[in-house]
């Protein structure tokens, strides 16, 4: 009674003492059948008949304690099986599959004669020694080699990071990313107790929008611009809002953004007149992030937290979007949420030294 009264014990203890105890045909206790105790605690019949063997056998201590198993396996990989699987997992896999999976493996290992027979479990332990994990892939972004371009662009990217808060020389980041607008295809159900709320996969699309972001990550401030389109002109119209309707006193707006073929001088002639034009182009100093290093510019981090708290979710109109995002935007600002750029030039020199080229050669 005192392990099923009190104290926290394994589900294999509490079963064992309730089989005993309704066992039990002492002078104060009712006779309980195995059908009737298998019922009531929904365990079978060979259960109940082995505790209560145990129970006479052993005693009751043997009863409550799982004894470890002392079976012993049979080691499927050994050191030349374990080299033949590194090299299998880090080939190609065979047509028809984009990456190895441990059954994969597994079935390819017994085809090639390396092993008799092997399961996914003992493939698995065998990349947790070696540290393969062939099921994952890393995006890649940053140059496999030395490249002078990219160390150049980025040091002078690193550089704008280290100015301190100028009012009338603002360091801005400006990006974009695309969204699709779609809505349920079938009515959700939502949460409640116990419950997660669901979501069918069908959905309906309604086209694209695309999403300007800038920021300035001194102060805390987010800009935010839902375009139908992103040409050119979509963009020369967001810088025109930036300039005058964000930062109007400021004598010269450094934006860093990404080296885009719409992100150029042109685009404020091909959209507006030669003054005004010029007047635009003199407020900015256009610092451009490095080829595969979209990574430098903070407006991809205020955006991957928008599509996290905002936009991962079915929104159908231009008109919806641009009002979820405008209150998200409105919330973010309120709370001055600053970026604390810690990746300075003295780093990138001692972590990404492979990609400086060497003068020596």
């Amino acid at each position: 009674m005192a392990i099923i009264n009190k104290g926290s014990h394994t589900t294999q203890k509490f079963r064992a003492a309730y089989i005993l105890l309704n066992c039990d045909e002492g002078d104060h206790s009712e006779k309980v059948t195995n059908e009737q105790i298998s019922k009531v605690l929904k365990v079978g019949m060979r259960t109940i008949d082995r505790v209560k063997k145990k129970f006479v056998e052993e005693g009751f201590e043997a009863v409550l304690e799982r004894r470890p198993t002392t079976r012993a396996y049979e080691k499927k990989i050994d050191g030349d099986v374990e080299a033949k699987l590194v090299q299998l997992c880090c080939s190609e896999p065979p047509p028809g599959f984009a990456k190895w999976s441990l059954r994969l493996l597994a079935d390819r290992m017994v085809e090639l004669g390396y092993v008799p027979s092997i399961s996914h479990v003992s493939v698995g332990e065998g990349f947790k020694k070696n540290e393969l994990k062939p099921w994952k892939v890393k995006g890649w972004v940053i140059p496999p080699k030395s490249n002078g371009e990219f160390v150049a662009n980025m040091e002078r990217v690193l550089d704008v990071y280290k100015r301190p808060y100028d009012a009338n020389n603002p360091v801005v980041c400006m990006d974009e990313s695309p969204k699709q607008l779609i809505s349920a295809g079938q009515l959700s159900v939502p949460m409640r107790p116990g419950q997660e709320a669901r979501v069918d996969y069908e959905y309906v699309r309604h086209g694209m929008v695309n999403i300007f972001m800038a920021n300035e990550p001194l102060k805390g401030k987010r800009m935010v611009e839902v375009t139908e389109y992103k040409a050119k002109k979509d963009w020369a119209k967001f810088i025109k809002k930036l300039a005058d309707e964000q930062y109007p006193e400021a004598d010269k707006i450094t934006l860093v953004m990404d080296n885009f073929s719409t992100h150029t001088a042109s685009a404020l002639y091909e959209t507006f007149e030669p003054e005004e034009a010029k007047r635009l182009w003199d407020r900015f100093e256009f610092v451009f992030t490095p080829k595969h290093g979209s990574w430098l510019n903070m407006a991809e981090i205020e955006l991957h937290v928008l599509n996290g708290q905002c936009l991962n979710r079915h929104i159908s109109t231009m008109d919806e979007i641009k009002r979820e995002i405008n209150a998200w935007q409105d919330s973010r600002n309120n709370k001055g949420g600053r970026i604390n750029w810690q990746f300075t030039t003295a780093d990138s020199r001692i972590k990404l030294k492979r990609l400086y080229p060497s003068i020596d050669d």
